[in-house]
């Protein structure tokens, strides 16, 4: 069973997704955080972040963990590293390459045809998992996703809602995963609700399914 959570930085989606996981008793892929991997070893590596060949192999070979809210690439603990605003940015820069969607497609693809899971992302009902038991896109003001953002990553306001913006462009307009909501899927707005109110609302909709009892 997959439960697919997408939708633009800010919404909610990590958060909600993982209180969910733990409701339903589930499993949770954090599929930015994969990404995030992506964009730090490609850093590290001095790559050209707008290369996608010359990225394609790195991402073919990255060993990446997620367990809980920990990560780990190639055996390290990367949990706080791949949470910095440079690494974010990169990340999003990467994400636009089918060289690098197309390996960590493989391995999401891979990890959710097993179990019960709660993954989420912005393309996990488009591509990931098109045949998910519930796909939920999940939207926010963008004033109030620019101001969790800020809150989270200790940046300042007017810098996040430029990246925000650049940020989404780049999303919805790739060739390759672009972010949009599955033409099956409930779109909730989490402007103004607490983590609990929006997951109350999931696992409603997921009972009115037959998702879950």
């Amino acid at each position: 069973m997959v439960i697919a959570i997408d939708g633009p930085a800010g919404a909610g989606k990590s958060t909600v997704a993982r209180a969910l996981a733990g409701e339903l008793g589930a499993t949770y892929l954090d599929s930015g955080a994969m990404y995030r991997c992506m964009a730090l070893a490609a850093i590290r590596a001095g790559a050209d972040l707008g290369d996608g060949a010359a990225l394609g192999p790195i991402a073919d070979r990255l060993d990446i963990s997620i367990a809980g809210t920990e990560t780990t690439l190639d055996g390290e603990s990367v949990t706080e590293a791949i949470r910095s605003p440079e690494v974010s940015a990169a990340a999003s820069r990467v994400s636009v390459h089918p060289e690098v969607r197309a390996a960590m497609v493989a391995r999401q693809r891979a990890l959710v045809a097993h179990g019960d899971w709660v993954a989420e992302g912005r393309d996990i009902g488009t591509v990931v998992a098109p045949d998910a038991a519930l796909k939920v896109f999940l939207t926010a003001d963008p004033s109030e996703r620019a101001r969790r953002r800020a809150l989270e990553t200790g940046e300042r306001l007017d810098d996040v809602v430029a990246a925000q913006a650049d940020r989404d462009r780049r999303d919805e307009n790739r060739a390759h995963g672009a972010m949009r909501a599955a033409d099956d899927a409930v779109e909730v707005d989490t402007s103004g609700l607490e983590v609990a109110q929006v997951v109350a609302r999931i696992v409603e909709l997921a009972a009115e399914r037959g998702v879950v009892a």
